[in-house]
């Protein structure tokens, strides 16, 4: 699939892409040499970004797999999916339940050419181009639309992605847009970076070597909790994410939560 807004003109390999780098980091190899200069300054002022990464990828899995097979959630909306790794949301809410949709959004080239082909004869999925700052643009997609039936609970991930909105984009009122018209049983899951417990030294790591075609936001705990405002948390509430329902599976800052510099949660529309 080929659309108008997906012009081969606009990918910039020399412009570092935080999907990019985050797939440097996480040890994959859908990258570039401007993208690993700065994951590689980032790991250095940040020892424990590799480590972080892991636990943000595991608190996606185990909220998608407790949206599938506990919630009974069918319908999935992620976005700002990033380069595919091991253990995407379509493989894992269709292992659990093979008629369930997913739709991936990403406005990154890289992205969407690596969806499409990771996704070509998927039943049930799709990635479209859009920016999570265009609620509307998203909710209105036809092909969007063509998979998800608004009038029945969709599960919204906004994954590692809202410290990409400024403050001054709103990013609450994008959250609420894009809730509002889910019906009751909905759900959004969230995980966020914070500098939280380590004295202002994230942001100022972020702010000098993070420099990619989207600066990073970190918020305290308390404004990663007012995402869910009129919202019904899922217990444990907003916690690390390496404490939000954790499994048997390895994790590598379990003992020292607060090194994933990030806060997680998942809640429930009434």
């Amino acid at each position: 699939m080929t659309d108008s807004d997906d012009r081969q003109d606009e990918f910039r390999p020399d412009i570092p892409s935080p999907a990019r780098v985050y797939n440097y980091i996480l040890g994959g190899k859908d990258h570039y040499p401007a993208d690993r200069v700065v994951a590689e300054n980032t790991m250095a002022a940040l020892p424990s970004a590799r480590d972080a990464a892991v636990e943000n990828r595991g608190f996606l899995r185990r909220a998608t797999r407790y949206l599938a097979a506990e919630a009974g959630m069918r319908q999935f909306l992620d976005i700002g999916t990033g380069l595919p790794s091991n253990g995407q949301v379509h493989e894992i809410v269709q292992g659990v339940a093979p008629e369930s949709r997913v739709v991936y959004v990403d406005n990154d080239p890289v992205v969407l050419a690596h969806g499409r082909d990771m996704l070509h004869g998927i039943d049930g999925t799709t990635i479209v181009r859009h920016d999570l700052r265009d609620p509307d643009a998203i909710l209105g997609d036809p092909r969007l639309r063509q998979l998800l039936d608004l009038d029945r609970p969709v599960a919204l991930m906004l994954v590692a992605v809202l410290h990409f909105v400024a403050d001054s984009e709103d990013p609450y009122d994008l959250v609420r847009r894009l809730m509002k018209p889910l019906p009751p049983g909905s759900h959004l899951a969230i995980s966020h970076g914070t500098d939280d417990g380590d004295d202002d030294e994230v942001q100022r790591a972020l702010d000098e070597n993070y420099k990619t075609s989207s600066s990073a936001h970190v918020r305290p705990r308390s404004q990663v909790e007012a995402f869910f405002a009129g919202l019904e948390l899922i217990e444990p509430g907003v916690v690390w994410t390496p404490l939000w329902r954790p499994d048997e599976a390895s994790s590598p800052l379990r003992d020292d939560p607060a090194r994933s510099v990030c806060w997680a949660g998942v809640a429930r529309k009434a």
